[in-house]
């Protein structure tokens, strides 16, 4: 898989790209990282990339030349994906989707926005990682490089470990526990300890499901009520999925 960024701040990204399961995905050559700096495309001697807006307001916004240069030189991956407020929002199901592809490229914006030729002509995608605002799109490009990766065969070491994260099957996680079996008066589970791998899962099972009832109710209207087999298994564990 091949991912492109387009910044003008190439150094944060790829500090950030060095460390951990990315860092160490990116030198097994799981996937190639292409951080291309939006200011080699500048024509002005300061090499801004930026200009006041039409209209007046306060800011400034990312002018178009730079950015449709930088694409057209480069040959970015796409889809080219503009990383702003409006976009649609980031889920998990959008995270396996750029995951299941051969690549992507992000746009971060920054300032005010981007000029709105930029999305209207050239994006092909728009997403946004939440209903808040931050300094620029680098921290977003971030946060979708990782979740993104972290699916790649090969990239975490036990396979199944993605199938059992939050929002993969529509739930939150389950509860989990290590080593001490009792921590100060507080115990870990009996059928955690119990060997019962089938009740364990199903355990597990009913803790995801109680968990996002509880927290997350959004999360049980989107993808539906439960089936009568679920409440089944809330019951069997003493669970109430109120």
């Amino acid at each position: 898989m091949r991912i492109d960024v387009i910044t003008i701040f190439p150094a944060m990204v790829e500090e950030f790209a060095a460390h951990s399961l990315l860092g160490r995905a990116r030198a097994a050559g799981a996937f190639d990282l292409r951080v291309l700096d939006l200011r080699s495309a500048a024509v002005e001697p300061h090499r801004s990339v930026d200009d006041a807006p039409f209209g007046g307001g306060p800011g400034m916004v990312l002018a178009p030349e730079p950015i449709f240069e930088t694409v057209e030189q480069a040959g970015v991956m796409r889809p080219l994906i503009l990383l702003w407020p409006g976009g649609r929002r980031l889920d998990q199901r959008a995270v396996a989707e750029l995951a299941a592809g051969d690549g992507f490229s992000l746009l971060c914006g920054r300032y005010e926005g981007v000029d709105e030729r930029v999305r209207t002509g050239l994006a092909d995608d728009e997403v946004s990682v939440g209903d808040y605002v931050l300094a620029g799109g680098e921290v977003a490009a971030m946060v979708i490089l990782e979740a993104v990766v972290r699916l790649l065969p090969g990239v975490m070491g036990n396979a199944a470990s993605g199938a059992e994260d939050s929002f993969s099957r529509g739930l939150l996680g389950f509860p989990q526990y290590t080593r001490p079996a009792t921590y100060r008066g507080m115990a870990v589970p009996e059928v955690l300890r119990s060997g019962d791998h089938g009740r364990v899962e199903r355990w597990r099972r009913a803790q995801a499901l109680a968990r996002t009832c509880a927290l997350r109710p959004d999360l049980i209207e989107a993808r539906g009520p439960l089936s009568d087999a679920e409440v089944e298994l809330l019951e069997e564990f003493g669970l109430s999925p109120d």
